[in-house]
């Protein structure tokens, strides 16, 4: 090779490491930047009750599955309003379409969040994530033959998650004989590069594994269970409620924040309507503190 060829050589090499430096992270060069735009994109939607879907770097989870039709169940005994039936409220869309999903993630296995319908329903053959083996077990008792354990560090195609922790009640009730019914909770983290990571809180009150969640992992989007559960002869709640939406807010000013778990089950005692009377009133920003209908989808 001459002199002359070299150096053209060696030129098209820089131009080419010019080009990839410059180029966005996560973009290959000659690859449309709207297209992978669109793969960083994580999407939302609320389904019914807890049950949501999350699209996280084109892999959609199915979370909590609570699949019956309207009334299929007795209402939860000892809780208020216990002589409505469960679910309060049909689907939103097709059964069909909730259970298109790359993998199922299991919180807790109470009904409201895992039941009858989706044991029996689902394809047995998805990948399932659970709090514990002990809930593991319980679920590949009903069939399914990829059940898998949440630690800290979970990684499925390519995304991190991380399991959380959470307290189904407050202390007396935690230490009263009603605790081993609420018994354990979780939560669980998304994240990945070029991503915004997204927190699922589960079925907790508002506590130290909330604050630690918050500040060890940052999140940009936060999913709240905010429907006030309420047992008899309880104060206060098994899960969170409006004033957690705005300690969410402050404690995380930049991220989405996200009230879920409402008007679906019997015990559920602050609706919609309530939460979003509460933002208006705190004067919280609806743009970033979000109350969804069943159904509604959200991009980020």
């Amino acid at each position: 090779m001459n002199i002359s060829n070299l150096l053209r050589h060696i030129a098209i090499a820089t131009s080419a490491l010019l080009l990839a430096a410059c180029s966005t992270p996560g973009t290959r060069i000659g690859q449309d930047p709207a297209t992978a735009a669109n793969a960083r994109t994580v999407k939302f939607q609320q389904i019914r009750n807890a049950t949501i879907k999350v699209e996280y770097a084109g892999t959609t989870f199915l979370v909590d599955p609570m699949l019956a039709k309207k009334g299929a169940y007795p209402g939860f005994e000892g809780t208020y309003n216990s002589h409505l039936r469960n679910p309060l409220v049909e689907l939103p869309l097709p059964v069909s379409e909730v259970m298109k999903a790359d993998a199922i993630i299991v919180t807790h296995t109470h009904s409201d969040h895992w039941d009858d319908a989706a044991r029996q329903g689902l394809p047995k053959n998805l990948p399932l994530f659970a709090q514990n083996e002990e809930d593991a077990e319980s679920i590949r008792k009903d069939g399914f033959t990829d059940v898998r354990v949440l630690t800290e560090d979970t990684v499925f195609n390519g995304t991190r998650l991380s399991k959380t922790g959470g307290q189904h009640g407050d202390e007396k009730m935690m230490t009263d004989p009603v605790g081993k019914l609420l018994g354990q909770v979780s939560g669980v983290v998304f994240q990945r590069p070029d991503h915004k990571t997204v927190y699922v809180a589960g079925d907790t009150v508002w506590n130290r594994h909330v604050e630690e969640a918050l500040t060890k992992y940052q999140p940009e989007v936060i999913i709240l269970n905010t429907g006030y559960a309420r047992l008899l002869g309880y104060d206060g709640s098994i899960i969170m409620g409006k004033e957690d939406l705005s300690r969410a807010s402050q404690a995380a000013p930049k991220a989405m924040v996200i009230g879920t778990h409402m008007e679906s089950v019997n015990h559920a005692t602050q609706s919609r309507k309530e939460l979003r009377d509460y933002i208006a009133e705190k004067g919280l920003d609806p743009r970033r503190v979000l109350v969804p209908e069943d159904g509604q989808a959200y991009s980020f």
